[in-house]
């Protein structure tokens, strides 16, 4: 899927949020959380997401109602939906699926199997997320095969300057302080202090060779990734 893929997660459970959110924030989709329906309504109408993970069971209405709301409304009512509940019944599965959810995931779930499906269901309902690779100048980041090419020749890196990389490349001339880097490349779950991040950063400039002119520093901001002359 595009590395700007959008995902709301609909959870009162603050462990399965963590979980949830570093898997799909490792693919490099952005993610965002809501704790109760009232609040996930105010997100989608802020800013519609690409995938909707909605748990069941939430503080103030069911995970239910939202669907039925979001299926009547012509704005989002073709927001793809997995259900994220512990309801494990066939009753409860039908219900699910009448209502509206395009597909179903029981608790205790796999983050593997949840990201797989979350995969094959934007495939399948939004096909122009579909992964393409991404490019700056000779340097080419290609997300099918979680390869690098410049002008051809495969680079070596590791697996947090890719990620660092595939961010900066989907988000190109735009700046990014370190805390926001930590947010969106690694996530709230990951142990990395701010600092970890210039590590990082000349780490994938060593990579680059001499595309490392591409990643550039913002002094007293962060970084960002630009093709434009200085």
């Amino acid at each position: 899927m595009a590395a700007n893929t959008s995902v709301l997660i609909v959870e009162d459970e603050p462990a399965i949020v963590a979980l949830v959110s570093y898997s799909l924030r490792e693919t490099g989709w952005e993610v965002r959380s809501a704790g109760n329906v009232a609040q996930a309504w105010e997100s989608i109408v802020q800013a519609r997401p690409d995938l909707l993970l909605l748990d069941w069971m939430l503080p103030d209405q069911s995970g239910l109602r939202l669907l039925s709301r979001l299926r009547g409304d012509r704005d989002f009512q073709d927001v793809p939906v997995i259900m994220l509940t512990a309801k494990s019944m066939e009753e409860d599965k039908i219900a699910g699926l009448n209502t509206g959810a395009d597909d179903y995931v029981t608790k205790p779930f796999s983050p593997r199997e949840l990201l797989a499906r979350s995969k094959a269901l934007l495939r399948r309902k939004s096909p122009h997320l579909a992964e393409a690779p991404l490019s700056a100048g000779a340097l080419t980041l290609d997300p099918a095969s979680c390869t690098v090419t410049l002008e051809g020749r495969q680079l070596d890196m590791g697996n947090a300057e890719y990620r660092l990389l595939k961010f900066l490349m989907a988000h190109r001339e735009r700046v990014f302080s370190r805390s926001q880097l930590l947010d969106k490349v690694w996530g709230d779950a990951a142990a990395v202090e701010e600092r970890t991040v210039d590590v990082h950063v000349l780490r994938l400039r060593k990579a680059l060779k001499e595309a490392e002119k591409l990643i550039r520093t913002v002094r007293s901001v962060g970084y960002m990734l630009s093709e434009k002359e200085k």
